[in-house]
């Protein structure tokens, strides 16, 4: 059982040290090679308004549960006009990044190891070799750049839903007039909180598309290999996006201040 762990640990640091090399073979790719376009934006629809929905909801629902959790002890404070500041910072800074990630990583971040894992598997990338095409130019690239394009959209689209979910619960359960939550959110809320968010995205996008795709290219075994990768994939993204935002926090927010400010 040892032996198992130890060598099910071993081959998960040798894939991760490939998903680390393939990410500099994508800078690298990036700044010089060929993207295909038709590719591309295939791949922006994927991530883009087929995820539009879930992610969404998921962060309406985040707002509402948030309003839910603060409002009665900011109220019991004396610090009704603090609600909505406090959730559009906590939305921009830290729950709509990382929350429309997880998503996009369950979603998005299988797929992108499943299929890509198949086509290992099938040696059609193989194929691609023998028609002289890059499988970094032709599959990597094009879902690096949706991913790093449309989480950030898709970013400012959940503060602005979660910052709805949190209205409706506000008005409608505490008798909080709209108009006192929405200028709280207007005071806390600054530029740097929506730049903060964007690029937190921005990379979590990469993470999750380079961590598909490196999962997806190592795969071997058959269909029991591409079921192993497809989790492990997502496992590991979910990691990375949450020791990654550690840092990103550490870097953006760390000292003392005020929000207010």
């Amino acid at each position: 059982m040892n032996e198992t762990s130890s060598s099910s640990l071993g081959l998960w640091l040798q894939r991760l040290l490939a998903a680390i090399l393939l990410g500099g073979q994508v800078i690298v790719h990036l700044l010089g090679g060929k993207i295909y376009r038709r590719n591309t934006l295939e791949q922006m629809a994927v991530v883009g308004p087929d995820s539009l929905t879930i992610a969404l909801i998921t962060a309406t629902f985040i707002g509402a549960v948030f309003t839910i959790q603060v409002t009665r002890e900011f109220i019991n404070f004396g610090a009704t006009t603090a609600i909505g500041g406090v959730l559009a910072l906590a939305l921009s800074r830290e729950l709509a990044p990382v929350l429309t990630a997880v998503v996009i990583a369950g979603r998005v971040g299988s797929a992108f190891a499943a299929e890509i894992g198949t086509m290992r598997v099938t040696e059609q990338i193989d194929a691609l070799y023998m028609l002289k095409t890059d499988p970094i130019d032709y599959l990597v690239i094009p879902r690096v750049i949706a991913c790093i394009l449309m989480l950030p959209l898709l970013t400012i689209l959940s503060i602005i839903l979660g910052m709805t979910g949190g209205v409706l619960i506000a008005v409608n359960l505490y008798n909080i007039p709209q108009s006192v939550f929405l200028d709280s959110a207007r005071n806390f809320l600054g530029i740097w909180d929506l730049f903060t968010a964007m690029i937190k995205a921005a990379v979590f996008g990469m993470l999750i598309a380079v961590i598909g795709c490196s999962w997806g290219l190592t795969t071997s075994g058959g269909a029991k290999g591409v079921g192993q990768s497809t989790t492990t994939a997502v496992v590991t993204a979910l990691l990375a996006i949450f020791i990654t935002n550690f840092f990103l926090s550490w870097l953006m927010f760390q000292g003392t201040g005020s929000a207010v400010l």
